[in-house]
């Protein structure tokens, strides 16, 4: 009995396959552009209720967004039928170089993710860094 069950446990496992499928599209609704960094760190700072909030750099733009949530059965219909998603608002700056955080004059710290690695980020930032 107990290699029976073992038999199935394999069999459904084996049965599982893995396959990467990223998103086709992604449409922005609303875009800013902040003339400094530390403008959208600010702003980061306040949409977050004084709570700990990050952002987002690849290609030279710092960069944070609000995806638009796949509960509703349209949303949800565009991103498996279609591979596209929603971003309500994109806020963004020109930011050269990395660092790990931004420090404002007002002493609001908020940290940066480097997402260089990320193929899709990197191409919204590049799109963004078009838009000036």
């Amino acid at each position: 009995m107990g290699s029976e069950n073992e038999a199935r446990t394999v069999l459904s496992e084996d049965a599982v396959t893995v396959k990467y499928e990223p998103f086709k599209e992604i449409a922005i609704l609303e875009r800013d552009m902040f003339a400094v960094p530390d403008d959208l760190a600010r702003f980061t700072s306040i949409i977050a209720g004084g709570k700990s909030a990050g952002l987002y750099w690849a290609e030279g733009v710092v960069f944070l967004y609000f995806p638009l949530p796949a509960s509703t059965e349209i949303t949800a219909r565009m991103l498996v039928e279609q591979g596209k998603v929603y971003w309500t608002f994109v806020g963004y700056s020109l930011m050269p170089k990395y660092q790990q955080v931004i420090e404002t004059r007002e002493k609001i710290i908020v940290p940066v993710m480097d997402m260089s690695a990320n193929r899709m980020l990197r191409k919204v930032a590049a799109w963004l860094k078009e838009q000036k």
